[in-house]
């Protein structure tokens, strides 16, 4: 079960007691506009949302490993991340 929210997040908007995947795509240090994406431990799709104009982007998971992929023009990379329950997990990917 995942849920997402676009614009632009920082922790302190983050649902206390949800587990929380959130972070920015950036390229040479610059934000990046287009779609991030959230594969399962088998890279099952799970969601997708746009980021931010700011490059930012937020899913509500369960806990266990993800990958976190980052679509964006002229490029993607991908992140592995392991998401706590009640946690903030936080992914910086740099296309």
């Amino acid at each position: 079960m995942c849920g997402a929210q676009t614009g632009g997040p920082d922790a302190s908007t983050a649902k206390p007691g949800e587990t929380t995947i959130q972070g920015s795509v950036t390229r040479d240090g610059e934000p990046v506009t287009g779609y991030v994406r959230l594969l399962d431990a088998t890279g099952e799709f799970t969601a997708e949302v746009p980021t931010s104009a700011t490059g930012q982007f937020r899913f509500y998971a369960a806990e266990g490993t993800w990958t976190v992929r980052a679509l964006v023009p002229g490029g993607q990379a991908d992140r592995t991340v392991v998401a706590q329950q009640g946690g903030l997990a936080e992914v910086a990917i740099a296309v």
